[in-house]
């Protein structure tokens, strides 16, 4: 049976630098290939300057273009609270963003949301995170998910586990794993961690991102993509 998606997936990580916007991007490819067109909001985009490409260009230079929406840019490479208290500008509530998230979802039939570094990590200014973003989302009748990208080696069990759990608690769906970042030559914890991902969390793991796949031209990184993640 094919994977049926919500109307918004959201996609988080066990960390940072985990794989989020390649993951986003192929979801992008994979999703344009079963004929539907999706949207893609980036919440808070930090660590990048006003006039410097975000993750959403990264997207969009690998899957092609797509309709994009990023509601918040700040400079340093911190949390978006802590950024925004740095540069001493207020940012909107996760109740603004579900707002403006669920108009993107009655004018795009998926709505894939990349979040910032890991699921619990606050986007605003009262502590609200993606999770409870997603809870937003919900009450508001938008059907919601959310994609777990997971480091490949040691320590990924224990964070995976942590935001299963976290979103058992508040009875958000767990769509599925994808590893982020698969190496060429995996070692010993990197296999296991293939079968032990979907015991730890619950979900079924729907694919492997191979390391490097941010470089593959965009007509290569489409073509590819499809291979990399199993949907069926």
């Amino acid at each position: 049976m094919s994977l049926s998606l919500p109307s918004v997936v959201l996609v988080t990580g066990t960390g940072t630098e985990v794989g989020k916007t390649i993951t986003t991007a192929a979801l992008v490819a994979v999703i344009r290939a079963r004929g539907t067109e999706p949207c893609v909001v980036k919440v808070a985009q930090t660590g990048v300057a006003a006039d410097e490409d975000g993750d959403l260009q990264t997207v969009c230079r690998l899957a092609g273009e797509v309709p994009t929406a990023e509601f918040v840019r700040l400079p340093d490479p911190l949390a978006p609270d802590t950024a925004a208290r740095r540069a001493g500008v207020s940012i909107p509530p996760i109740a603004v963003h579900a707002r403006r998230i669920g108009e993107l979802a009655e004018d795009h039939p998926i709505v894939l949301v990349e979040g910032s570094g890991g699921l619990l990590v606050r986007l605003d200014e009262r502590g609200g995170t993606l999770a409870d973003l997603g809870t937003a989302l919900r009450y508001k009748g938008v059907s919601a998910g959310v994609l777990l990208v997971a480091s490949a080696g040691l320590g990924t069990l224990n964070s995976a586990a942590l935001t299963a759990e976290a979103l058992k608690a508040r009875g958000l769906p767990l769509i599925g794993v994808i590893i982020g970042d698969w190496p060429a030559d995996p070692g010993l914890a990197e296999q296991c961690n293939v079968e032990d991902l979907p015991r730890v969390t619950g979900s079924r793991l729907l694919g492997r991102i191979p390391m490097g796949a941010g470089a593959l031209p965009t007509q290569e990184f489409v073509a590819s993509a499809p291979s990399w993640l199993d949907f069926a």
